[in-house]
Parts: C-alpha cells; structure tokens; sequence
C-alpha cells in the first residue's frame, strides 16, 4: 500500500501525527506492506527565511490571539506531544521558513524511502525540541549528514535549488486535491484522512483502503 502524507515541517500537529501514524503501522497486520512517501507543504509561506522573533509573538500575530492564549494553546500542543515520546520547547524555537528544509527532504526522496523518514524525523526534532534553525544550510547539512546523505551533495542541491520545483509541485498538487490543513494522509490514493488522528483510526483508515484495494483487484 502507498500512503502519501502532506506535511510541513514548522507544523507542530505533524510530528505529533507522524508518531501516531507510526504506531499504527506497528500494531497493523500489514504494516509492513506500507511505502510511506512525505510531500511538501508550507503552512505560511509568507514567512522571512528567519523570523525576528519567537514562536509565541509570531503566532499571536499571525493569528489574532492575545498572548496568554497563544500560551495556553502551545501548552496543550506540547502535552500531546509529551503523550507520543516528543519534547516540544516552544521557547526554544526559531521561527524560520521552511523552504530550504523542504528542499533538504525531496534530496533525500531522491535517495530512498528510509532516507526521507530520517530526514523528516530529524527536521522535526530539530525545530521543535532541539531549537535549531531549519532555515540554516550548515544546520541543513548537520541533519542530512545524520541521516546519511551526502554534506557537498547538500550544499549543491541547496545552493542551485534543483528540488525547488518538486517542493513546489507537492504543494501544487496539494491544493488540487484539496488539502488545506496538515498533517494531510492519502492512502492508496482512495481515501484521506486530516489531521493527527489517534492510532486507532489510522489503522481503520489502512484496513478500509486496503478492502478498496482488494475490492477493485482483477482477481476478485
């Protein structure tokens, strides 16, 4: 089964979602059957490649909400993601636009399936627990190389933006196909699912999508 998943990288609902989805595979019988392809998505692409400012400020002003109540919904965020192993410090965080880490991802896609993973795992960690610049090549390069790329290859590829285009096909294709929210889950390119659901109704998403797939094969 082919699961494409429509996410952002500055999206704190993404990693929560992707843990999520995670173990739902791992308590899925056929989870193993899954090839998970991550697409680009840019929540504000409006956004300076580094905000002057900090996450709770930007987000008061994007959004129109007093401080305190920007406080009290990252608070809630972060208790969600404590709930999945993740350690959110929003105080930490560097507003950057995610651009270039989308680019540093579609190098990776270009590799493997198990490259991209790492590649996206370690950009979320970065931002949102470890405080890191995602706009920032060396910090790019630092991720990338732990995942097993290539440091020139990175360098090059965001020096000439040769992924560019496909970063900005994913998000072409995402509003064709309607998406305007993230963490954004096509299965089999049959079903979607928005937003990160609880573990238990990923897997009824992978049981019905594979009943579709089952239901149009040749041998049935």
């Amino acid at each position: 089964m082919q699961v494409d998943i429509w996410s952002d990288v500055a999206c704190p609902w993404c990693f929560i979602g992707k843990r999520r989805f995670e173990r739902a595979l791992g308590a899925w019988e056929h989870g193993d059957e899954v090839e998970v392809t991550w697409h680009s998505y840019q929540l504000d692409p409006t956004l300076p490649e580094r905000y002057d400012g900090g996450e709770v400020e930007y987000l008061s002003r994007v959004k129109g909400m007093p401080v305190e109540q920007v406080r009290q919904m990252i608070g809630h965020v972060a208790e969600q993601a404590a709930g999945e192993g993740l350690r959110y410090d929003f105080d930490a965080l560097v507003v950057a636009n995610s651009l270039r880490a989308h680019q540093l991802l579609h190098l990776a896609r270009s590799t493997d399936a198990k490259t991209a993973d790492a590649v996206k795992d370690g950009l979320l960690s970065a931002h949102f627990e470890r405080g890191v610049d995602i706009g920032d090549v060396e910090a790019l390069v630092e991720i990338g190389t732990a995942a097993g790329l290539d440091a020139d290859e990175i360098r090059a590829s965001l020096a000439d933006e040769r992924h560019l285009p496909a970063v900005r096909a994913d998000i072409q294709q995402a509003r064709e196909i309607g998406v305007n929210g993230v963490p954004f889950f096509v299965f089999d390119m049959r079903l979607a699912l928005s937003g990160a659901q609880p573990p238990e109704v990923f897997v009824q998403a992978l049981e019905r999508a594979r009943e579709l797939s089952l239901e149009d094969s040749p041998a049935r």
